[in-house]
């Protein structure tokens, strides 16, 4: 099955977000064990996972990394410090040098953040392929959520903003909202995030689960995740990957059904319909895009 989907007569790049795993650049070995994983993504990290007095030597490996190895049949993510900051403009000139697919900016609170990060890359001619994630970690990135998802999407013109990825420590810590199994009092605030995403068409992915030992509760987080509307979730631990993966691919169930619409409209009697019956329940074209729209996902991820 074809991975792409005419949607509207325009031609949508079907990706998969079940697993983004962050790996410390400082960390050469995490570095070339990425190659080997099978995770959709992989943020190759500078800002958190390495103390300030390294983080020459973490660039430094991330661009001998990109030149001698660079990661094949995974989408590549760089995270970079701040902007507004030296470390910030001195990781931009690595990611460059890196062409990933995308740069994940931390901390984002404002169009403006965004904004400055577009103007960058475009001043150094870097092409448009290289899109920009965006990381929601503070109240102000909450509450913007949606004008930061809308004024550089990729919907708009020449727009590179990708994703939304939500920062969930450092938004407890932010606010002082405890960590607690469901997480209920940051429902409302995840719910907001994926809105914006959704309004937009961009991809939206859930924060990390820190015990990645704890393979149950990290199974319950990322059902919860699912149920919301999330396309996957951001990890901190390789064993993390092949659970992510399964639980944000389509169920059987829900492939099966998707069959059955397409397989309903496909018969010379619906063609000019809009709504039929299928089966004792009325189905929409809406449900039929949908329909084709997982059959493509699953397609890539078989």
């Amino acid at each position: 099955m074809s991975p792409d989907i005419v949607r509207n007569k325009a031609v949508k790049e079907i990706k998969l977000w079940r697993s983004a795993l962050s790996v410390p650049a400082v960390n050469r070995r995490a570095l070339e064990k990425s190659k080997t994983l099978a995770a959709d993504a992989v943020i190759y990290d500078l800002e958190d996972s390495v103390a300030h007095g390294r983080k020459a030597e973490a660039r430094e490996n991330l661009e001998q990394f990109f030149t001698q190895s660079r990661p094949a049949n995974v989408t590549t993510a760089i995270r970079i410090n701040p902007l507004d900051t030296e470390t910030g403009q001195e990781d931009m000139k690595t990611a460059l040098a890196c062409q990933p697919d995308a740069i994940l900016l931390p901390k984002v609170e404002t169009v403006a953040n965004v904004a400055a990060a577009s103007a960058m890359l475009t001043r150094n001619g870097a092409p448009l392929r290289i899109r920009l994630w965006a990381m929601l970690e503070t109240p102000a990135g909450i509450v913007n959520a949606a004008a930061i998802a809308g004024a550089y999407s990729q919907a708009s013109a020449g727009g590179r903003l990708e994703a939304l990825i939500v920062g969930v420590n450092d938004l407890r810590s932010a606010t002082g909202v405890a960590p607690a199994p469901g997480r209920a009092y940051l429902v409302p605030w995840l719910m907001q995030v994926v809105l914006a995403a959704r309004a937009y068409d961009i991809a939206v992915i859930d924060g990390v689960y820190n015990d990645f030992a704890d393979s149950e509760g990290f199974a319950v987080e990322c059902e919860e995740a699912r149920a919301m509307g999330f396309d996957g979730k951001m990890l901190i631990h390789p064993n993390q990957i092949e659970p992510a993966n399964a639980h944000f691919s389509p169920s059987e169930a829900a492939l099966a059904e998707a069959r059955a619409i397409v397989e309903a409209f496909a018969k010379p009697e619906a063609q000019e319909l809009n709504v039929i019956d299928l089966d004792g329940r009325m189905v929409e074209r809406l449900h039929l895009e949908q329909a084709e729209a997982l059959l493509a996902k699953a397609g890539q991820s078989a």
